[in-house]
């Protein structure tokens, strides 16, 4: 199995356009004039840079024994439609226990040099 824990992700630049947060709004049921959501940090900060995890061949992840198990989010404050966000993901743990892999990642999230968002996932892989 391979080991990439420490690993770290090519930054991944991110605008927050107007059409795509008011979808994402609406279709989690928040007022779209609200500004963005929370949960839209799934989209800058974990979905756009897990897919360079996802990818890499050394990292090895087996989908079809994945399940993701926990995920988190804090925030230095929340981002605005239109802003541009660059997130960095790192492998923070890849440990195996009883024939289970526990791979963390982990992305922070900057703009314009400044904290934004931090997250954080746990997938569980079967051996």
């Amino acid at each position: 199995m391979s080991k990439v824990a420490g690993k770290t992700y090519p930054q991944v630049e991110t605008r927050l356009e107007a059409d795509h947060v008011r979808a994402f709004a609406e279709a989690i049921g928040a007022d779209p004039q609200a500004g963005v959501p929370p949960t839209y940090a799934a989209v800058y900060a974990l979905f756009s840079t897990a897919v360079q995890l996802y990818g890499d061949e050394d990292a090895a992840v087996d989908f079809q024994h994945l399940l993701h198990s926990e995920q988190e989010f804090s925030w230095t404050r929340h981002p605005e439609v239109g802003e541009t966000v660059l997130a960095r993901g790192r492998v923070e743990e890849d440990v195996e226990r009883r024939n289970l892999r526990f791979l963390t990642y982990a992305t922070s999230v900057d703009s314009g040099g400044e904290p934004l968002c931090s997250s954080r996932m746990v997938n569980v892989i079967r051996g």
